[in-house]
C-alpha cells in the first residue's frame, strides 16, 4: 500500500498528457514529486512555486544509466519513493504487414522495456520500505484491439501481463500494482506524439488506412479529460483496496465489456471442444 503521509511520487513522461496533469495534482495537494521527461526544460512551470517538494530530472526510460541516476537522486533528495508512475510511452499506426522493424522495436523499448527497467530500479527501494504503489499506464488497447494499432496493442498487452504477475509477487511485500486503462483522451497521443509507418499497402486502406484517418480526425475532440483522469488515479491510489485494473472513460468501459462478452461467447460456444482436448476422465 502507498504511504499516505506526504508521499513521494516518481512520474515518467511529464512533458504532456497524463504525466503532466498527475504531477500538477500531486504537487497541488502538497505532496512531493520527482517530475521527469526527456526534455526537462518543458517542466519548469510544473515545479514553479513548489520549492524542494518538486525535483525536476531528465529521464529517457530507454537509458538505463539515466534511470539509475534518477532513482539515486530521488532517494538522496526525498529519502523514499512511495509511488512510481510508468507513464512514458507513445503509439504507432501501421497495419501489421506495414510495420517498419526499427520503429516497432523502438516503441517496445519505451513502452515495455523502459517500464520494466524503471520498475526494477525502484522495487529495491519499495521492498526496503515495505510499502509502495506501482502505477502502469496501459490503455483500453491493452484489453481490446483495432486495425492499424496492432504493434501498440502488443506493447500494452505485454504491460498487462507483466503487471498481473508483478502484482502477485509484490503484494506480500506491502506493494500494490495499479494498471490504468484509458480510452480516448485529449492528450497528444493521437496528435504530435503518434508515429506512423511510411509504408502504405492499398489492400489495407479499408481497415488500417481507415483507422489512421479516424485517429487523426478525432485528435483534440476525445471525450476523456486528462485532469479528471489524473484525479481518478489519485483516488485509486488512496483507496484501502486499489483495483488491479482501472478503466478511464465511458468508451473504455463499453469496449472492455464488449471484449468480455466476446470472450465469453467463444468460450461457451466451444466449451465441448475445449474440454475434449483433455485425456478422458478416469484414464489419467
Amino acid at each position: 500500500m502507498m504511504n499516505r503521509d506526504n508521499p513521494v511520487w516518481l512520474i515518467t513522461g511529464c512533458s504532456t498528457g497524463f504525466g503532466r496533469e498527475l504531477a500538477k495534482l500531486v504537487l497541488e495537494r502538497g505532496w512531493r514529486a520527482v517530475v521527469t521527461a526527456r526534455d526537462p526544460s518543458k517542466l519548469g512551470d510544473l515545479a514553479e512555486g513548489h520549492g524542494d517538494r518538486a525535483l525536476v530530472l531528465q529521464l529517457d526510460v530507454t537509458d538505463r544509466q539515466q534511470i539509475a541516476d534518477v532513482v539515486a537522486k530521488s532517494q538522496k533528495h526525498f529519502g523514499r519513493i512511495d509511488a512510481l508512475v510508468n507513464n512514458a510511452g507513445y503509439g504507432y499506426l501501421a497495419a501489421i504487414e506495414e510495420g517498419e522493424d526499427e520503429a516497432v522495436r523502438a516503441m517496445f523499448e519505451t513502452n515495455v522495456f523502459g517500464l520494466v527497467d524503471m520498475t526494477k530500479a525502484v522495487l529495491p527501494v519499495m521492498r526496503a520500505q515495505k510499502s509502495g504503489l506501482i502505477v502502469n499506464i496501459s490503455s483500453i488497447g491493452g484489453i481490446t484491439s483495432f486495425a492499424a494499432t496492432g504493434y501498440y496493442h502488443g506493447t500494452k498487452y505485454a504491460v498487462e501481463g507483466i503487471s498481473e504477475s508483478l502484482a502477485i509477487e509484490v503484494k506480500p511485500l506491502g506493494i500494490d500494482v495499479l494498471v490504468v486503462e484509458p480510452g480516448p483522451f485529449r492528450t497528444n497521443w493521437a496528435g504530435p506524439s503518434i508515429k506512423q509507418s511510411a509504408t502504405r499497402i492499398d489492400d489495407y486502406e479499408g481497415t488500417a488506412g481507415e483507422r489512421r484517418k479516424q485517429t487523426e480526425a478525432r485528435s483534440g475532440n476525445q471525450a476523456g479529460d486528462p485532469v479528471r483522469a489524473a484525479q481518478a488515479i489519485i483516488d485509486a491510489a488512496l483507496s484501502d483496496t486499489p483495483p488491479l485494473r482501472l478503466l478511464l472513460g465511458k468508451a473504455a468501459l463499453e469496449l472492455a465489456r464488449r471484449k468480455v462478452a466476446s470472450l465469453t461467447h467463444d468460450f461457451d460456444a466451444w466449451e465441448k471442444t475445449t474440454i475434449g482436448a483433455d485425456f478422458p476422465e478416469g484414464s489419467r
